[in-house]
């Protein structure tokens, strides 16, 4: 079978890519300090505090207007009627104090056209599909007035449980901060004036991912060098691309809420990481200090956060409410102030606001045009990973009786994801919409039942549709129980009793536990909910029109107990080899002992389910001859790192070849592997290539016992492989 599926696609890639041109540089300049200086000098402490303030639109009224006028209001949540926001606009320009608004709204993976969820994006391991993605999010959103999203999520996540994990680019630094970083172009373009870019927001800062038992909101306790080395790189690399803003986290770390973590704020972020833009808090964060137990009320939790440099107070009005008061009494320095109006007017004036601070009414609207429902499916059909595949169940042939089966199977809304507030689900192009609607496959013969007593009869094969519902992941939505819900499993075990081949597809927002189920199915193709057009994805990818060449960004564990398990973990006193000693051995006449013993569960045993970066595809790829350039690398030099990558099968495909080093001592524990590198390389059946990575010195720096960043001189070892437990095959190289 020869795979040729991309190329219908580039047509509309070329149009994505027109539309959503870009520089891979960033520029802080014009940093408009003349016009700024110019405003600040002109303005009251109250129109300064005033600044400061982010309200949630809950609908035009008088009480709005005058605070827009008196200027009261320096940002709004969540208003999408373009005639209301030029009514706002109007009141704070004409009838105010002549500073516009910036209007914002949770823009995560897609405005109207909705993309995979990040997870999903980032399986793709491709920082064009997260580029693009939020490019079309940017066009999108910004036809209705919206500037400024709270995007891309870059919190490193590790528990399953956690319903946010949908949100973030997985549980690896180096992953995580490339595709954040896409998206940060993505969202604000060469230029962030231009009226089809939005301002991004890096969040949130920092550690929320570790939240306590994936529990959403909970507290964290992160070590200074964790926070350098797992949870700060993604931040920096957003930083470096020029991220216009960054959101506080809920929790608090070591007993410290973010919002009022002057340390952080001011010394980490501003100083060390060298962030010149607005610091945001998250939703009522400022508040919440008061139920942590960190301010005692109000007026305490604003002075704190002003003091610590938060710039913009989300939806509690404290600092409306309580800042003049508080320079007043010498509590907070208009010095502060003056700092975080700086930032929020520099925003302003890079958006353009000053001189368009109007929405323009389009004539043609770019919401779900021909070009965005194209590159939301190349999404899809690159997020997919194919984890099972006995006796080539898969690819589906055309002339198949086909039997579908299962709540996801025709699920509009919930295959979109969350975070999808301006998602329609009648605009969702589902697996049966597809399959009755789209003339590409008109002549396939399918049944679909939605009983619990499924009936196969004729059919040649059944396709399974499972998962989660949209609601189930993202924020408050954490779980315990990562199963597969209800009787899904159930169903799944009858279908496979009738003797059918079963090929299961999940649609779902975290890494569910689903060794229960695997054996059950021939096939497994893994979705991360895959937003508008995952249906036509899906099929073109079960009937072979594409080859699956996702790769997971997460660590699937077999059972919660296991959590949290992540591929690139210290190395312990006692690791556990492969074979190490479980409860499925016999153990009847073994006695108590300590002699020997290993760090895994007897019952669950040592590993995941499925490692980092683990994605099979139609094609079989062989890697061999690993070489370096050199046996050393000196200090601020580079070492190339080649392998021999071929195609041993008679499909074509795209294999994403992974680089990880391992650092053997250090003056801290080092991780076992570390993700450095990564390609999408395609080819042809049959084909071979030499796949060629550059690895630095500096790609070897981590913090070490000393807190400083630096390549520390030793022996490392290198792979590239097709996941995280790629071969043993492996070279060592000396850095000098």
């Amino acid at each position: 079978m020869k795979n040729n599926h991309l190329l219908p696609f580039k047509p509309f890639a070329l149009l994505v890519l027109l539309l959503c041109i870009t520089s891979y540089s960033y520029s802080q300049k014009p940093d408009y300090r003349y016009e700024v200086e110019s405003l600040l000098s002109e303005m009251t402490l109250d129109e300064k505090i005033g600044q400061m303030n982010q309200l949630n639109f809950e609908g035009l009224n008088d009480e709005l207007l005058q605070k827009v006028k008196r200027g009261e209001v320096g940002s709004l949540l969540n208003v999408t009627d373009t005639e209301v926001i030029n009514i706002l606009q109007k009141a704070a320009i004409e009838n105010g104090n002549g500073i516009p608004l910036v209007i914002a709204r949770d823009v995560i993976h897609g405005y109207k056209t909705i993309f995979p969820i990040p997870l999903g994006q980032a399986a793709s391991f491709d920082p064009e599909v997260a580029r693009i993605g939020a490019c079309v999010a940017a066009a999108e959103a910004s036809e209705h007035g919206i500037r400024w999203t709270f995007a891309p999520m870059i919190d490193i996540a590790r528990d399953a449980r956690w319903g946010r994990i949908a949100e973030s680019l997985g549980e690896d630094p180096f992953l995580s901060a490339l595709m954040g970083a896409a998206m940060v172009r993505g969202f604000q373009g060469e230029d962030l004036s231009l009226p089809n870019n939005i301002a991004a927001c890096a969040k949130h800062f920092v550690g929320y991912g570790a939240a306590e038992g994936g529990r959403d909101y909970n507290s964290t306790s992160i070590t200074p060098l964790a926070l350098r080395n797992t949870y700060l790189p993604p931040f920096q690399k957003a930083i470096d691309e020029g991220v216009a803003t960054v959101m506080t986290s809920f929790n608090d770390n070591d007993g410290i809420p973010t919002s009022g973590n002057s340390y952080l704020l001011k010394d980490v972020l501003r100083q060390e990481m060298e962030f010149r833009g607005v610091v945001v808090s998250d939703w009522n964060s400022v508040g919440e200090m008061i139920t942590h137990g960190f301010a005692a009320d109000g007026k305490d939790a604003a002075m704190l956060s002003a003091n610590a440099g938060l710039d913009m107070e989300m939806n509690t009005e404290l600092y409306v409410t309580h800042l003049k008061q508080l320079v007043q009494e010498g509590k907070v320095s208009v010095a502060d102030i003056d700092n975080s109006v700086r930032y929020i007017l520099q925003m302003k004036f890079r958006l353009g606001l000053f001189s368009n601070p109007y929405v323009k009414i389009k004539k043609t609207s770019v919401v779900y045009t021909d070009a965005h429902l194209q590159a939301a499916k190349e999404a899809a059909l690159k997020s997919a990973i194919l984890l099972k595949n006995e006796n080539n169940t898969l690819p589906l042939k055309e002339t198949q009786k086909i039997a579908v089966f299962g709540p996801m199977a025709d699920a509009p809304y919930d295959q979109l994801g969350t975070w999808i507030f301006d998602g329609e689900a009648n605009h969702t192009v589902t697996p049966i919409g597809a399959l009755k609607s789209d003339k590409a496959y008109e002549n396939i013969k399918f049944t679909y039942e939605t009983a619990l007593s499924p009936s196969l009869k004729d059919a040649d094969v059944a396709v399974v549709f499972l998962g989660e519902e949209s609601k189930l992941s993202g924020e408050a939505s954490s779980l315990s129980d990562i199963n597969l819900r209800g009787t899904q499993s159930a169903l799944l075990k009858e279908i496979k009793a009738t003797g059918k081949p079963v090929v299961l597809v999940i649609m779902a927002g975290r890494p569910l536990t689903i060794e229960r189920d695997l054996p059950y199915a021939d096939a497994v193709l893994y979705n991360f909910h895959p937003g508008t057009m995952g249906g036509p994805a899906i099929l073109d990818l079960l009937f072979g029109r594409a080859n699956p060449s996702g790769k997971l960004p997460v660590t699937f564990v077999r059972e919660v107990g296991q959590i949290p398990l992540y591929y690139n973990h210290n190395n312990t006193g006692r690791p556990a080899p492969d074979n190490a000693r479980t409860l499925n051995a016999d153990t009847k006449d073994v006695k108590q002992t300590s002699v020997g013993d290993v760090s895994h569960y007897l019952d669950s045993g040592k590993g995941p389910l499925f490692p980092f970066g683990f994605g099979l595809s139609y094609s079989r790829f062989e890697y061999s001859e690993l070489s370096l350039s050199s046996p050393t690398i000196s200090m601020n030099d580079s070492l190339i790192v080649s392998v021999t990558l071929r195609n041993t099968s008679n499909i074509d495909g795209v294999e994403i070849a992974q680089l990880y080093v391992r650092d053997l001592v250090g003056s801290i524990i080092r991780p076992v592997k570390e993700l450095k590198g990564f390609q999408r390389v395609s080819l042809n059946a049959g084909e071979t290539k030499i796949v060629t990575f550059t690895l630095f010195s500096d790609d070897l720096a981590f913090y070490g016992i000393d807190l400083i960043r630096k390549a520390e001189p030793g022996f490392f070892d290198v792979w590239i492989g097709g996941d995280s437990k790629t071969s043993p095959d492996k070279k060592r190289f000396e850095l000098k």
